[in-house]
């Protein structure tokens, strides 16, 4: 295994770099991404009582 280098890191200084160049969400886009994992939520939350209710009547 290689020492480290004494200094900054390379990796973190790409995600500080990043992350100052990343754009704001707008309210609406910000809504329509909580929409949509919440949707996925609900989605796997149906598909989890599905199984369940196929699991236990097969016993």
């Amino acid at each position: 295994m290689t020492k480290a280098k004494p200094g900054i890191d390379k990796n973190l200084q790409n995600v500080v770099k990043e992350l100052e160049t990343t754009t704001d969400l707008t309210a609406h886009t910000n809504q329509q991404l909580n929409q949509k994992h919440m949707d996925q939520r609900h989605e796997d939350m149906l598909h989890f009582r599905k199984k369940a209710y196929e699991n236990e009547n097969q016993e």
